[in-house]
């Protein structure tokens, strides 16, 4: 019998180029609370946190009342942008993702997991949007974890699964996504077309970093290999 393996992907900046989309988002929403716009790169800076945490990382200077109604402004008006045109069905997946997803899903041994900082509405349209929902087999977001890199999220997949964490990866483009990995056990894969810089992925010290979907197969045998 085949060990289970389990690979949890994020999904902003991992399979999803979403980027502008969250930026005009975060724009709007500043704009309801009557604050400054953050700029795309301090908007980017926190892709993958928490909403709360990603308002109060942008404005330390924001009471916990200001907080939670930005928090509440950015989902109206991610709301207003589904509306108007898409939003996540607006955002492409990157190049390669589909057909990894495929092929990882068509391996009897292999469950596949998502772990984003999005709530699980805004997951299931981006599921909706591209189609994917059906390749994973546990989907943790926001609503019931603390932020990342706190582990919860991967350790609730593992519950969800049975599978062991050391037959375990985590794939992110951000610094969060890897220290999540690390804090449940997992193997980590850094991508390098995310939202994080390179050098923020490497100090993350990654397991693996990989330039393209092309080289996810070959990294997860390495890993597997290592692991068994």
């Amino acid at each position: 019998m085949n060990t289970l393996r389990l690979v949890v992907f994020d999904m902003d900046g991992t399979l999803i180029d979403s980027q502008d989309v969250i930026v005009e988002a975060m724009g709007r929403a500043f704009a309801r609370i009557d604050r400054p716009a953050p700029s795309a790169e301090q908007t980017r800076a926190i892709i993958g946190l928490s909403l709360d945490k990603a308002v109060s990382t942008i404005a330390p200077d924001l009471t916990p009342t200001q907080v939670t109604a930005g928090v509440a402004a950015y989902r109206q008006s991610f709301i207003e942008m589904r509306e108007e045109s898409g939003a996540e069905a607006a955002a492409p997946m990157y190049p390669g993702a589909m057909a990894a997803l495929e092929r990882l899903h068509s391996q009897d041994e292999t469950l596949l997991g998502v772990a984003t900082g999005k709530a699980r509405r805004g997951l299931d349209h981006a599921y909706a949007s591209h189609g994917i929902g059906h390749f994973f087999v546990t989907h943790q977001t926001a609503d019931g974890h603390p932020s990342k890199p706190h582990p919860s999220m991967l350790h609730q997949a593992l519950h969800d699964t049975g599978v062991e964490a050391k037959h375990a990866v985590m794939i992110g483009d951000t610094e969060f996504d890897i220290a999540m990995g690390k804090a449940a056990g997992f193997a980590t894969i850094g991508v390098s077309w995310g939202y994080h810089s390179l050098d923020r992925i490497k100090a993350a010290t990654p397991d693996f970093i990989i330039d393209g979907y092309n080289e996810l197969d070959a990294t997860l045998e390495n890993i597997w290999q290592a692991r068994s």
